[in-house]
């Protein structure tokens, strides 16, 4: 297998689609006109000119050339990559055959727009050997107008169970002289169209939440090298249930989702990065709770848990379950309740207190994290040593190479990164790991 990529990004967070042609209005390229002057924290890292689902069958011809129009002239300053969706279908000719028409047009060097196009986003994919079409399509789109072989690079949604399948064949087929499909950059979810695919059903008419499907994305895109991104949260009101959404992917190892509007675009470039503050966590029945920080105290004030003294010992009721414990006792249950949430600047000087520690000969060292917890007015000093060897130090350098990648491909976002974190944090980040 090749793993020679055509890009170096390893992490994109924000996935953005904005329809081509707009019918009713005066200037029908007018979303894509607004969506090239973002900039900063509400710019994605990949934009997508939506030439398929965005846009109504009689706008799409039209919407090609607003695609060329637009990027050919504002192209130059967008922060981002620029990758459009074109049509395509695993089961019809006639539907690959304007894809094709689409990506001739968009591609054309005439048009002054390829200079600052990444590559074309391919919907409805099926099996592996579809992949190849859409591969070779895009190709002889290169090879027509003059363009260097693989400067293109192919995203695709995976839709459907067959595309599901064929991301467990990606790995082995990538490379081979038969294909180019080392150009392939984003496997992105299309949680909708896959619902109606397996003809899943919800007593509501939700979707589904697909944790599975999440989840084998994320596993194809590492085993082939690639990068994974969620499909798209609808209900673009509901901030929480976005940022939990994004949560449990990054569990998942999938960094990107798909944002519908500029607002999710600022919450999804930002999720994904180690907190300014460190945190606190305590777990009241199954719930984690966020500790207020007062005079060097991690503070808990909800109704959810109460402790109090009582003559040796203290007595902690969570929900209904009351248990008398002593000073020992207390501690252990507050330690198994407690997690902390470590800040940019912890992460930072974690790795480089390793970095020393290696440096003199050690294999491993602890690190140690402390706070004194107070629920209702009783103070618990609680502390626990974490070892860090070479793979908790490799895990913990995540959170950093995603920073690392944001700050070398997104110089439209310093400013506002030195103002999150500080310039100090801000350079030793970049300069920690490597």
């Amino acid at each position: 297998m090749s793993t020679n990529r055509q890009y170096d990004r390893e992490f994109v967070r924000t996935f953005f689609t904005t329809p081509t042609a707009v019918e009713g209005e005066d200037d029908s390229a007018k979303m894509l006109r607004s969506a090239a002057e973002l900039r900063g924290i509400e710019a994605p890292d990949v934009w997508v000119p939506d030439n398929e689902d965005a846009t109504a069958p009689s706008m799409r011809a039209e919407g090609a050339e607003n695609i060329v129009d637009v990027v050919a002239e504002r192209g130059d300053d967008f922060p981002g990559e620029i990758h459009p969706r074109v049509v395509w279908h695993r089961d019809s000719p006639s539907t690959r055959y304007r894809g094709f028409q689409q990506m001739l047009t968009i591609a054309d060097p005439d048009g002054g727009a390829v200079d600052h196009i990444d590559g074309f986003v391919i919907p409805e994919v099926g099996d592996i050997d579809d992949w190849k079409k859409a591969d070779e399509a895009i190709t002889v789109v290169e090879h027509e107008h003059g363009l260097e072989e693989g400067s293109l690079s192919m995203s695709v949604i995976v839709e459907s169970g067959e595309a599901e399948l064929a991301m467990g064949d990606l790995r082995e087929e990538m490379g081979k002289p038969s294909n180019t499909l080392e150009r392939m950059f984003l496997l992105v979810d299309g949680e909708v169209d896959y619902t109606k695919d397996m003809r899943a059903m919800t007593p509501t008419g939700e979707l589904p939440e697909w944790p599975e499907l999440r989840h084998n994305t994320s596993r194809g895109a590492s085993a082939a090298g690639l990068v994974a991104v969620d499909g798209p949260y609808d209900d673009i009101r509901d901030v929480d249930g976005y940022r939990e959404r994004m949560r449990e992917n990054r569990a998942k190892g999938m960094t990107g989702i798909w944002s519908l509007t500029p607002a999710q675009v600022e919450v999804a470039n930002t999720a994904p990065l180690p907190p300014e503050s460190g945190s606190w966590l305590l777990d009241v029945g199954g719930r984690e709770v966020e500790l207020d920080a007062e005079d060097g105290r991690q503070v808990y004030d909800g109704d959810d848990l109460d402790l109090e003294a009582s003559g040796d010992g203290y007595v902690l009721r969570v929900g209904g379950d009351e248990r008398e414990l002593d000073d020992d006792e207390l501690r252990e249950e507050l330690l198994d309740r407690t997690a902390y949430v470590p800040s940019m600047s912890d992460i930072v000087d974690s790795m480089e207190e390793f970095e020393a520690a290696k440096e003199a000969g050690k294999g491993a060292i602890a690190m140690t994290q402390s706070a004194t917890l107070d629920v209702d007015g009783v103070t618990v000093d609680l502390s626990k040593d974490r070892m860090w060897d070479e793979a908790t130090y490799q895990a913990a350098q995540t959170p950093i190479t995603l920073f690392q990648d944001v700050y070398e491909h997104r110089p439209d976002q310093h400013d506002e990164l030195e103002e999150k974190y500080g310039t100090d944090v801000v350079e030793r980040a970049t300069n920690v790991g490597n």
